[in-house]
């Protein structure tokens, strides 16, 4: 198993975001701007979804990693760190889930 954490992926988006855009994958994307990054991420989560209809577990594993990544990419742009992410989630464990859409305002 091993001891690879989002929190890992995180700071190796933010190291490779300050490289030139020539050099990394990662830093082209953010060079391009959020709406560059988020159509990728879009792109990535049609894939994953494709995976799983399929029920291709080899591809879904492939496309997910490709769908978090991006994510982070986008967070990154955004300003958002992780840490938020996590928090908002551990907030929604502390009710189901069926509660916590309840408790949802309608927009």
């Amino acid at each position: 198993m091993s001891d690879f954490s989002l929190t890992d992926l995180e700071k190796i988006v933010a190291n490779r975001a300050q490289a030139s855009p020539s050099e990394s994958w990662t830093a082209k994307l953010v060079a391009g701007g959020q709406s560059k990054a988020a159509k990728k991420l879009g792109e990535e989560a049609v894939e994953a979804v494709i995976a799983a209809i399929k029920d291709d577990r080899e591809n879904l594993v492939y496309e997910s990693a490709d769908l978090i990544y991006h994510l982070m990419v986008v967070l990154k742009i955004a300003d958002i760190p992780l840490q938020a992410v996590l928090d908002e989630l551990q907030r929604r464990t502390a009710q189901t889930g069926l509660s916590e859409k309840a408790s949802r305002q309608d927009p």
